[in-house]
């Protein structure tokens, strides 16, 4: 339970400014209305950014949960101020659709370094030598990964909305993999619980996941399983878009980035919030880690509420600065 003791020190509540700026906060009499997916893992993230527009003397109203492409148009359209969990580039035809930069306030990477893509078994890599997902073409290859007795492979894919599906289904075309492949959408939650109970029992498995995210640390990558490369790029809606890394390596996805995205008209008359979203960083591995203490059993609102306070608590200097240079913006 290494993760859970990152939550475990006293938490405090500090005031964060003198009485000079707590006199006089910018976002006095402003509502904020902050908006995510239905993805519990994306509360603790958007809870920090709430705290810190709290301490700028802003009234945020409860999170409210929708669907990504809903997310977008309800801040386009001046329904919701904010999100936490803009992916990009995985969400850029989204954000595109809905306006782009002319109605969205987006500075700054609020998380970086997630990584998305296919994984196998370990056990299963190894003794069949498999690296690359185009190998799954081969009926003997892909009949391993068969779950529901059909002779095909079996991939946990995507719950369809989130963006990825697009790409997973782009990509089984380009592949040729549709023959000896099923890519199963749906509840993800519900489809990758069922595919950690047959790693447990022994069994190939074989699907699609993204960090942060608990997943990566209950099946962990180079020990547990093993990232699949891809024969070549395919990104819907780029015809020369690459995903291939630096050192030659292609895992099908561009490394993405997480921003806090703003109702571009509100983050203009709001400047303290502005700076804010576009200042606040938060390490990819405590995402990682908070995810991995909801999987544990921890995932009540209690106990998001209390692993965000614990996370301000630890980082309290950083979070302070955050507030005062955002308050600074106003004058």
């Amino acid at each position: 339970m290494k993760h859970c003791r990152l939550w475990a020190a006293a938490l405090s509540t500090s005031v964060l400014a003198s009485g000079a700026f707590a006199a006089d906060l910018p976002g006095k009499g402003v509502t904020v209305q902050p908006i995510q997916s239905t993805i519990s893992e994306e509360t603790f993230q958007t809870l920090l950014v709430n705290k810190a527009l709290e301490k700028l003397g802003y009234d945020v109203q409860e999170t409210r949960e929708v669907d990504y492409n809903v997310a977008y148009t309800s801040i386009a359209a001046g329904d919701a101020t904010f999100t936490a969990v803009n992916w990009a580039p995985l969400h850029d035809d989204m954000y595109r659709a809905a306006g782009g930069d002319k109605v969205f306030y987006r500075e700054g990477a609020y998380i970086t370094g997630a990584a998305q893509g296919y994984l196998i078994d370990r056990k299963t890599a190894e003794k069949y030598h498999i690296t690359n997902v185009e190998q799954l073409k081969d009926p003997k290859i892909a009949k391993l990964f068969d779950a529901n007795g059909n002779g095909k492979a079996d991939l946990t894919g995507c719950t369809p909305g989130w963006g990825c599906e697009a790409a997973l289904n782009a990509q089984m075309k380009a592949y040729g993999l549709n023959a000896t492949v099923d890519n199963n959408q749906g509840n993800y939650a519900a489809m990758i619980a069922d595919t950690i109970t047959r790693y447990k029992e022994g069994k190939p498995i074989f699907y699609y996941t993204w960090t942060p995210y608990w997943v990566s640390d209950v099946l962990v990558p180079g020990r547990d399983v093993l990232w699949l490369q891809v024969p070549f790029s395919v990104l819907p809606g780029e015809k020369n878009g690459t995903t291939e890394l630096p050192n030659g390596k292609n895992y099908g996805f561009k490394v993405n980035t997480m921003h806090i995205v703003a109702n571009r008209a509100w983050a203009e008359k709001n400047p303290a919030a502005a700076k804010l979203f576009a200042i606040m960083k938060v390490p990819l591995k405590d995402i990682n880690a908070q995810n991995s203490a909801m999987h544990a059993g921890q995932s009540s609102e209690a106990d998001i509420e209390q692993q965000a306070e614990g996370w301000i608590a630890a980082h309290q200097a950083l979070f302070d600065k955050w507030v005062e240079e955002a308050a600074a913006a106003a004058k």
